[in-house]
């Protein structure tokens, strides 16, 4: 494995093949049972264990994500923090998790009978995590995968297994039974596809490219999906609100972890009375960001994964400069290096706007009424190869933008005077379209990784 930042070896990893794949399954189902078992108090506590270690062990944990990852150190300890709380989310819903009864006798022919159902766990689950968010979104498979009972193969990003690694270290020792969690690394290739069409195999989680999602629900047979895949998220600054929180939110939006995080606000919709002080604002935001080594405590922008990201990032800079759009800042790149980059004058089928760009790129788009900058936004989204709507960010005073928004946006969330990078890890994170399938969130993932069964007793 190499740093992304100097590009030096910092560890080796051993890949998985054919077999170590075989025997992951293998381990997990014959671990299934014994999970199924456990009392929920004892699934929870075994969860709250793991969330109290990783805060134990927050700075070590940061220090890896900074080191394999290249993201910043103060975002890199910000994951770990959110980690601990997934955790602790995930612990209190194994405590609740719960059916319901069913009024029987509501149908003609049903009376007599006392009908209720319970929720049970599916079984073994693969977990198919990015290298974006290498211990938060591993956390938010595993966490409720366990809390309902299941067991896991997990394989993380082969560029950031590291974290992963360390996690399932963290479980053990918090008292997970030893056959519930198997990580293999490896490419999506062969680990990724044998997990997809293996039948013992009960549920893909999964969280990368549309490309490759559409991939695995199509070829995984009869397994359920939960799926988070691609995005072009953004912002819509309406001329009424606190520009100067807009601004400020909007450079956290666009280059947080150098625009490698699925919610990225890749495009930025403003009102064009306002427009000119924000880009100011906005420019000079720009100009403050402090790109150095990810250890770095003040750090705010490192190097992209590697070069190759930055390289197809720096083309559709420059195919949307070709196409007209005006580059403002930026727009170099030295190896995987590339600048904060805020392209104007876009249009929505520049792949700039209307395809996942996962890099430090913003577009910049004017409207001169609230109602044309959601036909924008809504264009933008069904422009490209994909229909995404994952993420949207509604800066606004005017109540009834505001719910304008929130009805008229095609999108999984609409957040009101919020970037749309921001996520509160209890709450049902996911999209439509081609943003995914599913929704993630400790209670929201439970119920996609358990079962109904439903129970009808006959008292007449």
């Amino acid at each position: 494995m190499l740093s992304p930042y100097v590009g030096s070896v910092i560890a080796e990893v051993s890949e998985a093949g054919a077999e170590e794949t075989e025997q992951a399954i293998a381990a997990a189902e014959s671990a299934y049972l014994e999970t199924k078992r456990l009392p929920a108090h004892q699934r929870a506590e075994i969860l709250y264990k793991t969330a109290e270690k990783i805060e134990f062990e927050k700075e070590q944990f940061a220090e890896i994500i900074a080191l394999e990852a290249g993201k910043p150190w103060r975002y890199a300890l910000a994951e770990a923090g959110r980690a601990v709380q997934t955790f602790r989310f995930a612990a209190e819903e194994a405590k609740r998790l719960h059916g319901e009864t069913i009024p029987m006798d509501a149908a003609v022919g049903a009376e007599g009978r006392i009908g209720f159902f319970i929720r049970q766990p599916l079984g073994v689950i693969a977990a198919i995590s990015p290298f974006n968010f290498p211990l938060n979104l591993v956390a938010h498979k595993l966490a409720p995968a366990l809390a309902a009972g299941n067991t896991v193969v997990l394989k993380p990003a082969s560029k950031t297994p590291l974290t992963a690694l360390k996690l399932g270290e963290v479980l053990l020792d918090a008292g997970l039974p030893p056959k519930a969690l198997n990580i293999v690394v490896g490419p999506g290739s062969r680990v990724g596809e044998l997990l997809i069409k293996d039948p013992r195999v009960r549920m893909i989680t999964f969280t990368g490219s549309a490309a490759v999602g559409l991939h695995i629900k199509a070829n995984c047979g009869s397994k359920k999906v939960l799926l988070e895949m691609g995005s072009n998220s953004g912002i819509i600054i309406d001329e009424h609100c606190d520009l100067l929180r807009a601004v400020q939110q909007s450079v956290i939006g666009g280059f947080a972890y150098q625009g490698q995080v699925c919610i990225h606000a890749q495009r930025i919709y403003v009102h064009e009375r306002i427009y000119p002080e924000f880009v100011k604002g906005f420019l000079e935001g720009i100009q403050r960001l402090k790109a150095g080594s990810p250890l770095e405590k003040d750090s705010d922008m490192g190097p992209m994964i590697d070069e190759r990201a930055a390289q197809q990032a720096e083309l559709v800079v420059r195919e949307a400069i070709s196409q007209g759009a005006e580059l403002l800042v930026g727009g170099g790149r030295r190896k995987n290096f590339l600048e904060p980059t805020v392209l104007a004058r876009v249009h929505s089928t520049m792949k700039a706007v209307c395809e996942e760009i996962f890099a430090p790129v913003v577009a910049l788009d004017t409207f001169s009424s609230f109602r044309e900058g959601i036909r924008k936004f809504n264009e933008g989204s069904h422009a490209g190869s994909h229909r995404y709507g994952l993420s949207v960010g509604v800066f606004t005073d005017n109540l009834k933008h505001a719910f304008q928004a929130i009805e008229e946006l095609e999108i999984g969330s609409v957040l009101i005077n919020d970037p749309s990078t921001f996520r509160a890890d209890q709450m049902p994170y996911g999209g439509i379209g081609e943003s995914g399938l599913g929704r993630e969130g400790p209670r929201f993932a439970i119920e996609e990784m358990t079962e109904i069964k439903m129970i009808s007793l006959n008292v007449s």
